[in-house]
């Protein structure tokens, strides 16, 4: 059974993790999407609400599965008899930084740890995280980067309704 992990800090999820995440789930058995806990940041959602937003945008793939962990990725994989890493591309400043990545994990875990890129579909090539946070946090309407469910939960964090956005 060939096993992956697709780690991120999912603050929020996007179409764009969605988009790797449906493919991924076509490449592998299983794919097990890994929300990091990093104490150095300060995200708007908590893990737990960002497994629980990440678990409805998926919902209709079956092999994929939701997991937290606070730690170094290679360490879950090396609990979980995990040899795959997934990892997307946006850009070719996401590759030079992704590849130093996964040379260091391959090195650290004994070349157990190997890691696949894929590339973000072009229509989402623009599109993360932080862009859709300082979107909604001047009202700006987010519909196109992430899924209702999720908008619903940025714009309430940013304290107003989802039909009050500007640009809708």
């Amino acid at each position: 059974m060939k096993i992956a992990v697709y780690p991120g800090s999912f603050d929020p999820i996007t179409l764009g993790h969605l988009d790797i995440i449906k493919r991924g789930s076509e490449m592998f058995d299983k794919l097990v999407v890994v929300v990091s806990v990093n104490t150095a940041k300060s995200p708007l959602f908590s893990p737990d609400e960002r497994v629980k937003m990440i678990r409805e945008a998926t919902a209709d793939l079956p092999n994929v599965e939701i997991d937290c962990f606070e730690g170094l990725i290679i360490d879950y994989c090396r609990q979980n008899n995990i040899k795959i890493l997934l990892r997307g591309l946006r850009a070719i400043t996401d590759f030079e930084y992704e590849l130093q990545i996964s040379q260091t994990n391959r090195a650290f875990s004994h070349n157990e740890v190997d890691t696949v890129f894929l590339t973000t579909s072009l229509e989402y090539a623009y599109l993360s995280s932080s862009t859709v946070r300082e979107f909604a946090s001047f009202h700006g309407d987010i519909s196109r980067c992430v899924t209702p469910y999720v908008a619903q939960k940025v714009y309430e964090k940013y304290g107003y309704e989802q039909q009050s956005v500007k640009g809708e």
